[in-house]
């Protein structure tokens, strides 16, 4: 769990971010959280767009995503939400999210 501080400070970095992945009108499939997975593997922080032609909530994709792969929800806005997860391979370079 993270801290409101910490929140912040992702939310700060997450801002310069692209969105590296975006879900559409199929909605979340078992290949969708694996391709998020792997993106949290490598870059820690996630930003990704949900399409408008997409049926479910954002939040509920949001909580989806966090419960099954395990990794925190930092922003949802708009259309788009932010994930963080600290990476569990060694040589990656970490973000530092010091109290």
């Amino acid at each position: 769990m993270i801290t409101t501080k910490q929140r912040a400070f992702l939310r700060g970095l997450a801002s310069a971010l692209s969105p590296t992945m975006q879900i559409g009108k199929e909605g979340l499939k078992e290949s969708s959280f694996v391709q998020i997975e792997e993106m949290l593997d490598k870059n820690e922080l996630v930003k990704i767009k949900v399409l408008k032609n997409c049926d479910d909530d954002l939040k509920e994709v949001a909580n989806v995503v966090a419960t099954k792969i395990g990794c925190e929800v930092v922003q949802v806005i708009g259309s788009t939400l932010v994930l963080y997860r600290k990476s569990k391979r060694k040589g990656i370079k970490h973000i530092e999210i010091n109290n």
